[in-house]
């Protein structure tokens, strides 16, 4: 049963399909996705090609836009649009600390959520692209994660594409999640420093908060033990547009003085744990390095591993001297399965898949190399998230594609340049620039 309804300068329809939970025996276990399409009041009843939006994460549902927000305004003057939740994630079938119990216990909970991956997204979408334009190929749009599917999508199913473009999103295609750390971690210390310069009464807020965090136990209202690495996390927000601005208004209300002395606010507490609560995207932490996973090794825990080649972001140490505090980034460590009251029951499933060595390879070089397909892709100079250089050696390693490579943008791009990034990458996909 389909559902249409409307918002300003737009009808949208809930669309609602069934795939194979293992593509590999569609016989067997099924679950749902989720998918909103979009398509321009205007043009509601015109036949339209279709572009299908992969959402970043892993572990986020599609954007829910009211009316013509963002990138959507710009791709509804051409196509439908498919808002697709993958699997796992939004309506989709979902995977959580209260639903997967019923796959069994952690051995069994990893080894459902290791279809849960790009390979797995990707013929999710050809599952279902039949029955949403018929069979015609369609245009994909990958969003940093989104864009890791869209390189497997290249690899896996070209047929299915008529042109692709990613924003922030081009991954390595050999690269092992250490080495992708490795890379992390002066880019993130490159952000912090970046921060304190715009805002240098930062630093003393920082490492106050630190100590506090050092020599009291804080547990949030939600039931989060914010610890100081959990605190330095936060600085996953310095990778967007805005986060940088937002940690300083954060950091600046994080104190208030009651009767038992200073205390963190509750105005901080409430705004902290909404940031690092993973209860809404619990498969970010569960999957997220197992989105690296193809060489026959396993992740890990690579991030908590390599941040020990790294001293200078121990905050213990650094509140030894009057060094700044180095925020971290976008690393999940196994500690968070302590902290956060979503992921506690889930720590043994996540051993399981950091200790997993049996992941297939997401991405064919020579597939690759040979590429038909338009592609075109926003590379943003000095990502946090993704590796510059790593997006780059993997553009020349894909026949065709185009790159716009820019510091106008954070890795949030696409939301915050909104129509003119899409217009540049669908400029590219047709050679007009």
């Amino acid at each position: 049963m389909t559902v249409s309804y409307r918002q300003p300068g737009v009808v949208l329809t809930d669309r609602h399909f069934t795939v194979p939970l293992d593509h590999d025996d569609p016989t067997a276990e099924t679950i749902q996705l989720y998918g909103r399409e979009v398509v321009a009041s205007d043009r509601a009843r015109q036949d339209l090609p279709w572009l299908v939006y992969l959402q970043g994460g892993p572990g986020f549902g599609a954007n829910r836009f009211v009316g013509r927000q963002a990138w959507l305004g710009r791709a509804l003057e051409e196509y439908r649009v498919l808002l697709l939740d993958q699997r796992g994630t939004g309506h989709s079938t979902p995977a959580n600390r209260q639903t997967l119990p019923l796959r069994g216990g952690p051995a069994e909970q990893a080894d459902y959520l290791a279809r849960f991956r790009a390979d797995s997204i990707v013929r999710d979408c050809e599952a279902i692209r039949p029955q949403v334009t018929g069979g015609a190929p369609w245009t994909v749009l990958g969003q940093s994660f989104g864009g890791f599917c869209t390189l497997t999508y290249l690899s896996k199913a070209p047929e299915g594409l008529a042109a692709a473009m990613v924003t922030g999103g081009l991954p390595s295609l050999h690269a092992h999640a250490e080495d992708v750390y490795r890379a992390a971690y002066p880019r993130i210390e490159r952000k912090v420093v970046a921060h304190y310069a715009r805002y240098p009464q930062d630093v003393e807020r920082a490492r106050r908060i630190a100590d506090h965090l050092l020599h009291h136990e804080v547990t949030l209202p939600n039931g989060y033990r914010l610890t100081v690495e959990a605190f330095q996390s936060l600085g996953i927000l310095l990778g967007g547009a805005e986060g940088s601005h937002q940690l300083h208004f954060l950091l600046e209300r994080a104190f208030v003085r009651t009767a038992r002395g200073l205390e963190l606010s509750d105005a901080f507490q409430e705004e902290v744990q909404g940031l690092l609560s993973y209860a809404g995207h619990p498969l970010y932490a569960l999957v997220h390095e197992a989105i690296y996973g193809q060489d026959g090794r396993p992740t890990a825990w690579s991030a908590e591993r390599v941040r020990a080649e790294f001293p200078q972001f121990d905050a213990a140490k650094t509140l030894t001297g009057d060094a700044p505090l180095l925020f971290t980034g976008e690393t999940v460590h196994p500690w968070m399965f302590d902290c956060d009251p979503a992921l506690r029951p889930l720590r043994e499933t996540a051993e399981h898949l950091a200790a997993r060595t049996d992941w297939q390879p997401l991405y064919d070089p020579a597939r690759l190399a040979a590429n038909e397909v338009p592609v075109a892709a926003a590379v943003y100079h000095d990502d946090m998230y993704v590796d510059t250089a790593h997006s780059l050696e993997t553009a020349r390693a894909v026949r065709g594609l185009r790159t716009w490579v820019t510091d106008e943008f954070e890795h949030d791009g696409v939301r915050a340049g909104g129509p003119r990034v899409l217009d540049r990458l669908l400029a590219l996909t047709r050679d007009e620039v």
